[in-house]
């Protein structure tokens, strides 16, 4: 059997063999697989949720924050993190929320980029989210591909 390493060096070979760019897999996406096949499993059950579960991602929650502009500033860099903060801020959370210290083993763009999915679920909720694309495609089993924000 496998360790998740070797598992992982296998598939980034296999990737690269067979993907038009002869790209990998990254680390995260690698190690997220399982709990997406988990996800996409259970919406294609009977009494499926879909209308409930919505993929977003940090940097379109903040580009669409930003008056959808793209942001100046890296995440990784003191004005990348003020500008994030500044965005979380006007998005309804208090300053002391996008300020607090990072939960042990996180980083600060981790906290701010975890706010940032938590604010378009209040788009989501507030009825003012959009798809990307808009409309959205269907996969083979109806389920739509978009990430909202």
């Amino acid at each position: 059997m496998l360790d998740e390493h070797e598992r992982f060096v296998r598939a980034c070979a296999v990737a690269r063999a067979s993907s038009v760019d002869g790209k990998a897999f990254s680390k995260q996406g690698f190690y997220l697989f399982e709990k997406i096949v988990q996800v996409d499993v259970f919406l294609r059950a009977p009494g499926k949720l879909i209308s409930r579960v919505h993929e977003t991602h940090p940097e379109l929650a903040f580009y669409r924050l930003n008056g959808d502009r793209p942001l100046s500033h890296s995440k990784k860099k003191k004005p990348g993190v003020a500008l994030r903060r500044r965005l979380l801020v006007a998005a309804g959370f208090s300053a002391h929320v996008v300020d607090q210290t990072p939960p042990t083993g996180a980083r600060v763009d981790d906290l701010l980029d975890a706010l940032a999915c938590a604010a378009v679920a209040r788009r989501i909720h507030g009825g003012v989210a959009q798809p990307f694309p808009d409309p959205p495609e269907r996969d083979a089993f109806g389920l739509p591909m978009a990430i909202c924000a």
